[in-house]
């Protein structure tokens, strides 16, 4: 999974975010494609900090995004709601394709 990180308004996006961005996600980089592009885009208003993510992935883009008093907490509520987001697209996706397979299965019968 590629990542691309933004700082707005304020925030700063170092090497030392983009490599806790990096280990936050990992469980998410696990269950999507290595082609999928992940750009997030931190941003401070007045006493909250705000972490938006837009995940491309085949023929979806997944979005999230949240406020909290601190970078640190945004960005692992972030993290588990695109973690939330990612299994319940697989899972799906999954149904269709078990799905499919059934109604192939009977009509070669």
């Amino acid at each position: 999974m590629r990542i691309q990180l933004k700082g707005r308004g304020g925030a700063t996006a170092d090497e030392e975010l983009l490599s806790r961005v990096e280990k936050k996600l990992g469980k998410v980089a696990k269950q999507v494609s290595p082609l999928a592009e992940l750009t997030i885009e931190l941003r401070e208003e007045r006493d909250d900090h705000v972490a938006e993510a837009a995940l491309k992935l085949k023929g979806v883009t997944l979005r999230a995004s949240e406020r909290a008093p601190d970078m640190g907490r945004a960005l692992n509520l972030l993290a588990d709601d695109l973690a939330r987001q990612v299994k319940k697209h697989r899972d799906k996706r999954r149904g269709r394709r078990e799905a499919h397979r059934a109604a192939a299965e009977e009509q070669a019968v």
